[in-house]
């Protein structure tokens, strides 16, 4: 037994969890295949954290061993309750103006896209609200939304552009991006997102908007050096493959790691191409090939799925998981929040659909949830797991045990919220 002594006093300790989920040792890779199913269960499990990192996790008493607990150390007894890494959510579209609530109705009624569109709905009604807005609403409007993530155990956020659609209002989104990260606590990753659509005064000359997007979207976000990744949407009527390419070699050359929307709608090669320029995730995937799954399992691209996406929509084809898992592509889970087709805030409810619709494990659903989650962003070695080290970003959650999840979908079962190592937000599980 180690001296008094040679103990390190921590900030933090959470101690006596029914289960600790832990989601350890693929830091540096994702998780694949059976790998999914191990999320490091520890009973009667503790974690200890000093200057925002974790120094210390496993069996409580053996934590107890390692570790001093000062006047000013936070102290929490987990006992009967879950404790887990936040839920990083690597793809939403934080960042817009308004909402299109009518449009619920008008798909129960049984019209198509192309009629909402007609009648003032669709994409471009946000684009028309989100120029509008000014920084200062967009920041307001998107940090209510960000409010709900954290309430729901989300502590990493990747948050797109694509409302714009011009140059000065996509950079007013990546604006609103860094001031939110200023002073929320909630962690952001930014992503260009400018080929989200064609907007109405390029209709019919999708060419002419690739080429603004080439030659004067991506160059002034790379002065203004906030985007990691950029991002578009390979999809029938929308950007071709070539379109597509040109878009991400464009953004690769200027320092974005590329990322995906594919195969959402049709099997258009989207998933060959996140493969072909080495995209860091392909999105949504519902409709992906059978090529598509092997040649993202042979480049190590992570699959991004988005059931509350197709709930949704009314969907009734959900993205093959099961096949994608067999065949070891890296699978992640996230919100795809966004006013038109999941304005949803909550990986717990994005968890629950992946066992419910998608047929994966809790377990698969909580790594997807997690760390191969943080690897779609880029962010694995630093956040999504709890080992030592990495930064302390932990949830407590009023269940027993990790599968309460889906159990209870639904139900917001977040007790606590901390983010290096700090508590941030405390509520009673389910109120």
């Amino acid at each position: 037994m180690a001296g008094r002594g040679h103990k390190t006093e921590v900030e933090l300790l959470i101690h006596s969890a029914s289960e600790l989920v832990t989601v350890a040792g693929a830091s540096y890779r994702p998780k694949r295949g059976a790998e999914l199913r191990d999320i490091g269960i520890i009973p009667d499990g503790a974690v200890a954290a000093a200057g925002g990192r974790i120094v210390a996790v496993g069996p409580t008493p053996a934590v107890n061993e390692r570790v001093r607990v000062g006047d000013k150390t936070v102290v929490i007894d987990a006992s009967g309750k879950t404790v887990m890494p936040g839920f990083v959510d690597p793809h939403t579209h934080l960042v817009h103006a308004g909402s299109r609530e009518f449009e619920l109705s008008m798909r129960l009624e049984g019209r198509s896209y192309l009629d909402i569109l007609a009648q003032g709905g669709g994409i471009l009604h946000t684009v028309q609200a989100t120029r509008r807005a000014s920084l200062a609403e967009l920041v307001a409007q998107a940090r209510r939304r960000l409010d709900t993530m954290l309430a729901h155990g989300t502590t990493t956020v990747e948050a797109k552009s694509g409302y714009g659609l011009s140059t000065e209002s996509e950079l007013r989104m990546l604006e609103a991006v860094q001031e939110l990260a200023k002073d929320h606590p909630v962690r952001l990753v930014p992503t260009f997102m400018g080929a989200h659509a064609v907007p109405p005064e390029y209709r019919g000359n999708a060419g002419a908007f690739v080429d603004l997007v080439v030659h004067e979207m991506l160059p002034a976000v790379a002065r203004q050096g906030i985007a990691a990744f950029c991002d578009v949407f390979c999809e029938e009527g929308v950007f071709t493959v070539a379109q597509s390419r040109r878009i991400l070699e464009a953004g690769a050359a200027l320092g974005m790691r590329p990322k995906v929307h594919a195969d959402e709608i049709v099997s258009l090669g989207g998933a060959e191409l996140a493969a072909d320029v080495g995209a860091i995730s392909a999105d949504h995937l519902v409709h992906v090939s059978e090529e598509g799954i092997r040649r993202l399992a042979a480049a190590g691209v992570v699959a991004v799925l988005l059931p509350a996406t197709t709930l949704f929509l009314m969907g009734r084809q959900y993205a093959p998981a099961r096949a994608m898992i067999e065949a070891e592509v890296p699978v992640a889970l996230a919100t795809d929040c966004n006013p038109g087709s999941s304005p949803t805030e909550s990986m717990q409810l994005v968890v629950a659909l992946a066992c419910l619709c998608l047929r994966m494990l809790p377990a698969e659903a909580v790594a997807a949830a997690t760390i191969n989650a943080a690897h779609a962003i880029g962010r694995a070695r630093e956040v999504g797991s709890l080992e030592e080290g990495k930064r302390a970003d932990v949830v407590v959650l009023g269940a027993p045990s990790h599968q309460f999840i889906p159990y209870k979908p639904g139900i917001n079962l977040v007790e606590t919220v901390i983010i290096d190592g700090q508590v941030v937000l405390e509520r009673r599980a389910g109120g």
